[in-house]
């Protein structure tokens, strides 16, 4: 776990806090790191948890799948977000999706009972993990919000377009590389993958952008925008 310390360091859940208290801070925290080959199962959909988990290396995968096997992509967890925070609490359920390592990672779990207690120091930086860990479930609300208003289009297209435009301003550029091939793209905003190709070459051809795999540039018109 100390070999991560830089990267706990600028996660949401210890901003704030120096790299020598959160080593203090490990064992108070209940923390523990496990490594996950890429497609093994770092949740399960029905687990009970009661970890924090963040990611300090590689990259996972939020899936769903149903009682006939259809698969829905709901997230993709970069190097030092977190994530199942929100099945952490007393009585909040069984987990209701599974995250899968997408490539070789390492996850830091933190027992959750520990970030919300303050220890018998009281230390602050205790106090300020417990606060980080509220704005980071705020955080984490926002982004539903966002995956929710790419669902609520209409079109492929227009689902498209509203992912795409927020990846860009994400960014703050017009060309950027999203963390999802064709098929995990076509899950995430529940399209069918053969008709999302090919809205993408229509919009190609149209000139609104340009894609190489997973790497994509946005282009404006004359006008500075894009009709769409």
């Amino acid at each position: 776990m100390q070999e991560y310390i830089g990267v706990l360091k600028k996660t949401r859940l210890f901003q704030g806090v120096q790299e020598a208290e959160i080593k203090s801070m490990l064992s108070c925290l209940g923390a523990r790191a496990k490594r996950f080959e890429k497609g093994e199962f770092v949740l399960r959909q029905g687990e009970k948890v009661s970890e924090v988990v963040i990611l300090l290396k590689g990259s996972l995968h939020i899936q769903y799948i149903d009682y006939w096997g259809n698969r829905s992509l709901l997230g993709h967890v970069s190097e030092g977000e977190m994530f199942a925070e929100s099945y952490a609490a007393p009585d909040s359920g069984a987990l209701q999706n599974d995250v899968i390592a997408a490539e070789k990672s390492v996850a830091a779990f933190f027992d959750v009972k520990r970030l919300i207690t303050t220890c018998s120091a009281a230390c602050r930086f205790h106090q300020l993990v417990t606060q980080n860990l509220v704005f980071a479930l705020s955080e984490k609300n926002r982004k539903l919000v966002s995956k929710i208003k790419h669902m609520s289009g209409r079109t492929t297209r227009a689902k498209l377009i509203s992912y795409l435009s927020e990846e860009a301003k994400k960014r703050r550029a017009s060309e950027f590389t999203i963390p999802f091939n064709r098929q995990q793209l076509a899950d995430y905003l529940s399209v069918d993958r053969s008709a999302m190709s090919l809205e993408l070459c229509k919009m190609r051809d149209m000139g609104m952008l340009a894609f190489d795999k997973n790497q994509f540039k946005l282009i404006m018109n004359d006008n500075g925008r894009n009709d769409i």
